[in-house]
């Protein structure tokens, strides 16, 4: 009985040594991340270190996200009294059927669905598919009386060719491509921004070349370091004069070359220059750099930077930041 005793107790002790090795294992890559991308304390704010028109890193078709509590607005092309499902993915995909992705826009770019059983009552399980005269900007239902709960579940989709917006600089100008049905959140704050006409305060300050560890492909070189440079240029979102609320965590797809994914909680963003699987998925992506445009990426990259150390990680900061201004892109025939 005593032999049995010692080795039930050996097995445990073994196994709970195991179970903290693992644990310390994850708290250093995490450690490791949030140092290379987050700013030292005496910056202002904090950031990180650190893809087509799908270009990469998120969207696409495998998202089906929505903003809970929110009615979109917009003309019906199918009616939701008609046309049920058990889920809002299954009504997200049904909105997604209608984009062909072969030839312009999509016949549905808006799915609104009540999924709570209680609440929804007779409404539970409606579908209803919009078209909205503007995608950049999209209706959104009056709020009710005060107290009354929206039990709506809304999102957006953008086909071939939609959801792409501006970020100019002086170096040039950056397309880039959102994705709504992976990071609803994120993208309905793009949109806010993009209303306002004025990005004041927004920038680049960071920018890190790919080195020699990646090639202008974006892919790993064998044996070669993971950085410094860590290959990105990072910024801030965040308008003046606008109270920023923090975003939650939403897609976290493998970082791609042309990858637009918030540090954390936001304002603080990058834009990736490599392919990035060794930061694993940690990162929101809301958006890609349209491939025909990263060289302006890189251009920005090749500015002149001063050295830094954040979190014990070398960096290198541009001297001069480089303010950026989100806008919409013109469309054939407009002037």
């Amino acid at each position: 009985m005593g032999r049995k005793q010692d080795e039930k107790s050996s097995i445990l002790y073994n196994r709970l040594i195991l179970l903290l090795v693992s644990f310390a294992s994850c708290g250093f890559v995490y450690f490791f991340l949030s140092a290379v991308l987050t700013r030292n304390s005496s910056f202002e704010s904090s950031s990180l270190p650190l893809v087509g028109e799908d270009g990469g890193g998120g969207g696409g078709g495998g998202c089906c996200r929505g903003i809970e509590n929110l009615e979109l607005w917009g003309a019906a092309v199918k009616w939701g009294s008609d046309f049920k499902f058990n889920s809002s993915q299954d009504c997200c995909n049904a909105c997604k059927s209608m984009c062909t992705g072969n030839d312009g826009p999509c016949l549905c770019d808006t799915w609104v669905f009540c999924g709570n059983r209680e609440a929804c009552g007779s409404k539970f399980g409606e579908c209803w598919l919009k078209k909205q005269k503007d995608s950049l900007a999209p209706e959104k239902q009056d709020a009710g009386p005060p107290g009354e709960e929206n039990n709506w579940t809304s999102g957006l989709i953008f086909g071939k060719g939609e959801g792409i917006i501006a970020l100019k600089t002086e170096s040039g100008t950056l397309h880039m491509k959102l994705f709504p049905d992976c990071a609803p959140h994120s993208v309905a704050y793009i949109l806010e921004l993009l209303a306002l006409r004025h990005c004041a305060g927004c920038h680049f300050y960071r920018a890190e070349s790919r080195g020699e560890s990646w090639d202008s492909e974006g892919n790993h070189i064998k044996n070669a370091a993971f950085g410094p440079p860590y290959a990105l240029i990072q910024g801030t979102l965040e308008a003046q004069g606008t109270a920023f609320k923090k975003l939650p965590v939403e897609d976290c797809p493998t970082l791609r070359r042309g990858s637009v994914a918030w540090i954390g909680s936001g304002p603080e963003f990058f834009i990736s220059l490599a392919n990035h699987a060794e930061w694993k998925h940690e990162y929101t992506v809301f958006g890609s750099v349209l491939p025909e445009d990263l060289h302006v990426a890189e251009k920005i990259a090749t500015l002149p930077t001063i050295s830094d150390v954040w979190n014990n990680i070398n960096v290198t900061v541009l001297e001069r930041p480089v303010p950026l201004l989100l806008g919409r892109i013109k469309k054939s025939g407009e002037d």
